[in-house]
């Protein structure tokens, strides 16, 4: 094919600013879809995504789009999430492209996750098309984003388009702009193939299906193909591209096109997301860069709630990865619960998502337990050690010194939120970096955060004290000095690993008390008396008793001596204090989700 008539782009825009919607006027406009199969977020194939109303991962599709000169191009578009968890899935997509579409909402403006994603895309040097979006909404202004527009990212007036998604209004002009601005793709057809993995999906069928972009060369079916990270060869079986949103076979692909193969890869590890492919035949010298590695944020544990569902989780997380490769795991041993794994997300919306998808897409049923960051210990032994499970977390006669990560926390507020958001900053140990103001009404904030401060309810507390016009978004800066201390809590004296958390020592007596009588209220009472106990090292911050539930052991006494009902209570006290000494205490699994929400 004429490599000039192609172009590969994605959709960028900040969380819930229309781009699935966009994605689905544009299939429409090309008669990518008939009326009949047609339905609303149609790119977003996941049950998930649709309920939520997000894009959880990118999708890709291939289109033919008659342009007004009367040319035929072909246009792969890649959809992507805009929520700054998923924010892997946004930079793989970018690097498959040549241009992308920067979508704001007329009625929100420029946010946070605007700015990220405009960022991405320049460090890659893409052609950014500015979009406004939503222009039929009564709230609209679309004058003001303008401005914003042209002054926070330099464009120019004129390229900016206004279009509204929902009614179809300025389809065709985003359509021909991407064919006229977009350059197609670089590469030589005549090389040594080299081509780059952006995606990967497993079916039981047919294994792993693998999606890549072809940087150099051409690759034909019946092939035989190897990848830099992996030692085995694979003999296409089937090599095509997503047309129209179905699997259309093709004999060949060449440089700049976007597709997938299928070779019977059955083990999701022999993948990578970022690997170069190419030719068995013909070795190439340097492989592709491949992705920048985000490490992950958030660690938690995750267990099978019955012990026997081990190996399936082990299997369900694989080809997970496959489809997600910013989430990771290692296997681990709990006190309360057995076998599991220590699991590391981008953010917790990252962790809730991957939970409820192998919950859905696996059948599984899990607990997990209190989510924490990674924690840098210097001993006094002089070992530097990285912390992200309170088991690991040594006495405090070892640490010399500890530290803990901060995020350097940009934020899009309206002008006159701006002192409530600094108090709020300042209780969760923020430290002041710069103000910048975006025209009369909104400013832009940047503060230096610990991570852990962020993690649960700093977001909600945010959009609380800006009437919900304030976005985040957050990028990892480094380690910095602190004071940690590890909380435990005990259960009729003995330790309960699943609720032991790391964190500041300025937030531990109240974070006990909160957990201590949450507790009370959830562990269900016993027959015996149950003291709930929060403490730090040997010493105990914070207490509480259930107390057992009554048995009238003298309800048969119907007179006599008073020594007699005497004699039973001694003989029940005596049966309760061995109980309790033996006696185990079941805890509900709400009990372990409510802690999640402290």
């Amino acid at each position: 094919m004429d490599k000039s008539l192609l172009r590969n782009f994605s959709i960028i825009a900040h969380i819930d600013h229309g781009k699935s919607t966009l994605a689905d006027r544009i299939l429409e406009f090309v008669g990518a879809v008939d009326k009949r199969n047609f339905h609303d977020q149609l790119l977003d194939d996941m049950e998930l995504e649709r309920e939520r109303g997000i894009t959880i991962k990118a999708s890709t599709v291939r289109l033919e789009y008659k342009a007004q000169s009367g040319t035929t191009y072909i246009l792969n578009l890649i959809d992507t999430p805009g929520h700054v968890d998923f924010t892997y899935e946004v930079s793989k997509a970018l690097a498959a492209c040549e241009g992308a579409l920067l979508v704001v909402d007329a009625t929100q403006g420029v946010e946070a996750q605007t700015v990220a994603n405009f960022n991405l895309a320049k460090e890659l040097k893409l052609k950014i098309i500015p979009v406004i979006n939503k222009i039929d909404l009564p709230s609209a202004d679309v004058e003001r984003v303008t401005l914003q527009l042209v002054d926070i990212f330099g464009f120019e007036e004129q390229d900016i388009i206004a279009a509204s998604a929902k009614e179809g209004i300025g389809i065709e002009d985003i359509l021909e702009r991407i064919v006229a601005v977009i350059p197609f793709p670089s590469g030589d057809p005549s090389k040594p193939l080299k081509s780059l993995v952006f995606d990967s999906v497993f079916d039981v069928y047919r294994g792993v299906i693998v999606y890549l972009k072809i940087i150099d060369g051409t690759i034909r079916f019946g092939d035989t193909l190897k990848m830099s990270q992996a030692s085995k060869t694979y003999k296409i079986e089937e090599l095509g591209v997503l047309k129209n949103l179905k699997m259309t076979k093709v004999e060949s692909l060449s440089s700049g096109e976007v597709g997938y193969f299928i070779s019977n890869i059955r083990s999701a590890q022999e993948v990578a997301v970022g690997d170069t492919v190419f030719n068995a035949a013909e070795p190439i010298g340097q492989p592709l860069p491949g992705f920048r590695k985000l490490k992950p944020l958030v660690f938690c544990g995750l267990y099978p709630v019955n012990s026997g569902d081990f190996d399936n989780l082990r299997q369900a997380m694989e080809k997970l990865r496959l489809t997600d490769a910013s989430f990771v795991y290692e296997p681990e041993n709990s006190v309360s619960f057995g076998f599991g794994f220590r699991c590391g997300f981008l953010g917790l919306l990252h962790m809730e998502i991957i939970q409820e998808r192998l919950e859905r897409e696996y059948s599984l049923n899990l607990i997990l337990t209190v989510p924490n960051v990674v924690y840098r210990i210097k001993k006094r032994n002089g070992e530097v050690i990285d912390v992200d499970n309170p088991e690991k977390f040594p006495g405090p006669q070892d640490i010399e010194e500890a530290e803990e990560p901060y995020v350097s926390m940009t934020m899009l507020i309206p002008t006159d939120s701006l002192d409530a958001v600094h108090e709020l900053s300042r209780t969760k140990r923020g430290i002041y970096s710069a103000t910048e103001f975006l025209g009369a009404d909104r400013v832009k904030l940047i503060f230096d955060m610990p991570l852990s401060e962020i993690l649960v309810d700093f977001f909600d507390k945010l959009k609380s004290v800006t009437r919900g016009y304030g976005s985040l978004d957050y990028e990892f800066i480094g380690y910095f000095p602190t004071k940690l201390v590890k909380l435990d809590i005990l259960i009729n004296g003995d330790r309960c690993d699943a609720f032991s958390s790391i964190l500041h020592k300025e937030g531990a007596y109240e974070k006990g008390r909160n957990l201590v009588g949450r507790l009370k209220d959830l562990i269900p009472k016993q027959l015996f008396e149950v003291s709930i106990q929060a403490a730090v090292g040997s010493q105990i911050i914070a207490s509480e008793k259930i107390r057992s539930a009554g048995k009238n052991v003298t309800a048969k006494c119907y007179g006599g001596d008073i020594t007699r009902k005497r004699k039973l209570w001694e003989k029940q006290k005596k049966g309760k204090e061995r109980m309790k000494q033996f006696g185990k205490v079941e805890i509900p699994q709400e009990a372990f989700l409510e802690v999640l929400k402290i």
